[in-house]
């Protein structure tokens, strides 16, 4: 099927009163433009209305990405930065609502950077930076920021982030540990609540899916664990309970 055809239906159903994720009329002109099958391989898993993992990243879905960006409520040249590349779609919407050379965008994962520039310049925004940051420091070089959109929890807004807002700037990200809510941070650090959510959390260095985990204690302890669990005869594992397999 035509893909302007698919994306013309994810937004009529997103626009639609029983979901209602699509509320402003820039989003959706900009929904309808970006080619969202630039950054997924598959239509199906593109104009699915639900997460994907891919390249060891969490692909939001488009409900999601549209919750965020409503919440974010960027204005045409405004300054925009996204914590999370992930695969650039999200940087691509907001390229198409603020122009493409006033976005930028940070991934600790060296891969995903990769995968998001070459994705972005693939659907025609190849001006949007994509750098391997981690991304509670942001990109101080080119704030302040008039929006800053973090697609990942954290149990507290980073003082970097706050600090590279405007005046009048405003951070949007999903906050708490076990319970979340989605929350929009001034620079002043006020905090406003807008209702509740699930995303993974913000990953620190060390913990890329394509790295290898820096904690030499942790590491170390599960590989020896996994070791001793191979090297065991079926009488010492712990999991099999031996007196209910002779019928005691």
């Amino acid at each position: 099927m035509d893909p302007a055809v698919l994306r013309d239906d994810m937004v009529d159903s997103l626009e639609h009163e029983s979901k209602g994720w699509v509320d402003s009329e820039s989003l959706s002109v900009a929904m309808r433009a970006v080619p969202r099958e630039a950054f997924l391989p598959e239509d199906r898993e593109a104009y699915a209305d639900r997460d994907v993992e891919h390249l060891g990243t969490r692909v939001l879905a488009p409900s999601t990405v549209a919750r965020l960006v409503e919440a974010l409520a960027p204005e045409p040249d405004d300054s925009v930065l996204v914590v999370g590349a992930g695969v650039g779609y999200t940087a691509a919407l907001l390229a198409e609502l603020v122009g493409e050379r006033d976005v930028q965008a940070v991934d600790i994962t060296r891969r995903v950077v990769y995968e998001a520039r070459a994705n972005l310049a693939d659907a025609g925004y190849g001006a949007v930076l994509v750098d391997c940051r981690d991304g509670a420091d942001g990109l101080p070089e080119y704030a302040p920021y008039d929006r800053i959109l973090v697609e990942a929890a954290a149990v507290r807004p980073p003082d970097a982030l706050v600090d590279q807002l405007a005046a009048d700037g405003r951070l949007v990200m999903p906050l708490g540990a076990g319970t979340q809510h989605l929350a929009v941070v001034d620079a002043d650090g006020d905090v406003e609540r807008h209702g509740a959510c699930a995303f993974e959390p913000m990953l620190v260095e060390g913990e890329q899916h394509d790295t290898v985990e820096r904690n030499r204690t942790r590491r170390e302890d599960r590989e020896f664990a996994a070791r001793d669990a191979r090297r065991r005869k079926g009488w010492e594992l712990e999991w099999i309970d031996w007196d209910r397999q002779r019928g005691r």
